[in-house]
């Protein structure tokens, strides 16, 4: 995600500035193109789609020197669906959930409740999608000051576990070759958050942050709350990286923890990039009412709790993320290769490997074509299909069903 990039980038600016007038640019991404994917339960879907290399954008950026190595700075970025012009998304697979939170023979519940498993998992299925909220400003949405010393962000902004997985994804977190796509229901690292606050530095190739979100639960100063930081060093041709999150259900229980480890070279004409991510949560978010719901739809308390334990289980998260790539340019063509694995160390054993090549030409510096050609592997209980920068894939027919993806389409930046 260069615009990512390049907003951290002016985040970390600690050098001294003459007093300026304000400035405010308007940027953004037009990314759209046909994607073609084998493996639904509907059979193969070929569609236009938005966000083929990165999803497509508008957004505010602005900045006021202050004078003496202080400044002011700003981001307003939104969603754009091309395809549609709205600003979310659902997955190919609609509501479809996962067998393993779906069928209660996986789940270790008896047939008999199936129904009331049907229910939870239409409602979680629901879920499944991109900014469903609807949030016009879902990217980012920021305001900050650079010191002398250091910076101080706060509002709606990228994770440092994120930001480092980012940084060492060969794609950038571009198309159905990025890291992450592997591990996407549930999400690996949490992408972005709100009520955040950042405390960012930036001395010669190190750039580090401390992180803090509210949780925005009344009463409850510890329920939803995430907390991380991260370091990365950036020397010639070499940089490495670690980042760091640990985010709260809304009881407060400690929740999804997602530590992640990259590194990149100079090698031959190309960057070699890799990471490691460890993804951990004994607590899932978001599941703690549901005998509740279901006492309230006539099923017995004891059953109701018999099927809430089992998606709590089924939610849980003890994986490692592997992904390693090259990425080639060569004047106006730019190649990747790249392969990723999410080692699911559960039971259930939902693992799912992605691998494939994608290619850019550029016919200007802002606009190019590009095709992407991945391969998913599941295996087990793994399930995962592919999307692309904009959107998720969803989920395959059923457990163990593999897919493929091509997509070509074009993108512009401005």
């Amino acid at each position: 995600m260069k615009k990512l990039a390049l907003s951290l980038l002016a985040l970390a600016s600690v050098s001294a500035f003459a007093q300026s007038a304000p400035t405010v640019t308007i940027y953004g991404i037009v990314d759209a193109g046909v994607q073609r994917v084998t493996g639904y339960k509907s059979g193969t879907d070929t569609a236009l789609v938005s966000g083929i290399m990165e999803g497509s954008r508008i957004g505010l950026r602005g900045s006021e020197d202050l004078g003496g190595g202080w400044r002011v700075l700003f981001t307003l970025e939104n969603r754009t669906e091309l395809n549609t012009g709205t600003v979310n998304n659902r997955p190919p697979s609609g509501t479809q959930a996962p067998d393993r939170i779906s069928q209660a023979g996986l789940m270790g519940l008896p047939a008999g409740l199936q129904p009331a498993v049907s229910g939870v998992a239409a409602s979680i299925g629901s879920s499944i999608g991109v900014n469903l909220a609807g949030n016009f400003w879902d990217r980012q949405a920021f305001v900050g000051l650079v010191t002398p010393v250091g910076a101080i962000i706060g509002g709606r902004q990228y994770t440092p576990a994120y930001e480092i997985n980012a940084t060492f994804d060969t794609l950038g977190t571009q198309s159905s070759l990025a890291a992450g796509q592997v591990a996407s229901i549930p999400s690996s690292v949490d992408i972005r958050v709100s009520n955040a606050l950042q405390y960012r530095i930036q001395m010669g190739g190190l750039t580090a942050n401390l992180f803090y979100a509210f949780g925005g639960v009344s009463g409850n100063n510890t329920a939803n709350r995430l907390v991380g930081g991260m370091a990365m060093y950036k020397t010639g041709p070499y940089a490495a990286g670690i980042g760091y999150n640990t985010r709260n259900n809304e009881l407060g229980e400690k929740s999804l923890t997602s530590t992640v480890i990259g590194a990149s070279a100079n090698i031959g004409p190309g960057t070699v990039s890799g990471l490691y991510g460890i993804v951990k949560d004994d607590h899932p978010t978001g599941l703690s009412a549901i005998d509740q719901s279901l006492v309230a739809q006539s099923v017995p308390q004891a059953f109701a709790t018999l099927v809430e334990n089992a998606f709590i289980n089924a939610m849980r998260q003890d994986g490692r993320l592997m992904h390693i790539g090259y990425k080639m340019p060569m004047g106006s063509n730019t190649l990747y290769v790249a392969y990723s694995a999410f080692d699911d160390k559960r039971p259930n054993n939902a693992d799912t490997a992605s691998y494939g090549v994608a290619y850019t030409y550029a016919l200007s510096k802002r606009t190019d074509i590009n095709a992407v050609v991945t391969h998913f592997n599941n295996k087990g209980l793994g399930q995962a299909a592919p999307g692309q920068a904009g959107f998720l894939g969803g989920v395959t027919a059923s457990a163990g069903t593999d897919a493929n993806s091509v997509a070509i389409g074009i993108r512009h930046r401005f």
